[in-house]
């Protein structure tokens, strides 16, 4: 039976490597299909995965009409069996209720990803839609981790290295430009765009990789006193010394025996 299947997560996840592997089990099993993108990384028409995978797709514009899509393609004697929607988040609700449509009324199975929410925390329009009408729902289970190791559960925008929570809802990510990318609204963004995936915690704080480490520095220095005094940096060193300077012997302790009577 035809399904309106919606595979969701946050950004790093898998979502169109999913969607070429879907795309590909369909085809080699001998059933056409169509395949969809909108606004991906790579550029028009295209869907790109982080795995360095990418397939030739159609753009889903505004005015994309789904189901006048497949009508023509049967009118010109094209099977379609499947549609594969990836970044389906970008798509319009009415646009979501026509692949419902077409899942009911001819039978194609509909598999979109994409993302839920926005940098904001807040539903996409097409995402919402797609969990209002979805057959089923599936979130998938590679996890993108945060950079302190826990799970990634937001999508964070930052603007010239700095997080933000207010701005145009669609901007193209991991963009970089004088002038910079140009948002759904028209309105001009200037600086480099980017995005990150946070657990809750490090979103609500606004709290990015670059941000912790300016904070508190690379998390590989081991702290000086768990380092052998030789392996020290000299300025490290020096410094260890001097505070041993004048400090007083633990009463409670019994004095420590050279290293040669312990160990000879």
């Amino acid at each position: 039976m035809a399904e309106l299947a919606f595979f969701c997560g946050t950004m790093d996840c898998g979502k169109s490597t999913l969607a070429l592997q879907t795309e590909h089990n369909h085809r080699a099993a001998g059933r056409e299909g169509l395949t969809f993108t909108c606004h991906d990384r790579a550029g028009a028409a295209v869907v790109s995965s982080r795995l360095g995978l990418v397939r030739s797709a159609i753009e889903v514009t505004a005015d994309l009409d789904f189901w006048q899509v497949v009508v023509a393609q049967r009118v010109g004697r094209q099977r379609v069996d499947y549609l594969i929607c990836d970044e389906a988040q970008f798509y319009s609700a009415q646009q979501v209720d026509q692949l419902a449509r077409l899942v009911d009324e001819m039978g194609l199975d509909v598999f979109a990803f994409g993302i839920t929410a926005d940098f904001r925390t807040r539903l996409f329009p097409g995402s919402q839609r797609l969990l209002e009408l979805a057959d089923r729902v599936q979130v998938l289970q590679v996890e993108a981790l945060c950079w302190c190791g826990a799970r990634a559960t937001h999508n964070a925008r930052t603007h010239d290295g700095v997080m933000v929570v207010e701005g145009a809802q669609v901007i193209v990510g991991d963009t970089r430009g004088a002038s910079g990318p140009t948002p759904a609204d028209g309105e001009r963004q200037v600086g480099r765009i980017e995005y990150e995936v946070l657990c809750r915690r490090h979103h609500m704080r606004r709290m990015t990789r670059a941000g912790a480490h300016a904070v508190t520095g690379p998390p590989d220095v081991l702290p000086s006193d768990v380092l052998p005094i030789d392996v020290m940096p000299i300025d490290v060193r020096s410094q260890v010394g001097r505070s041993q300077v004048g400090r007083p012997q633990d009463s409670a302790s019994p004095p420590r025996r050279p290293y040669a009577d312990r160990h000879g």
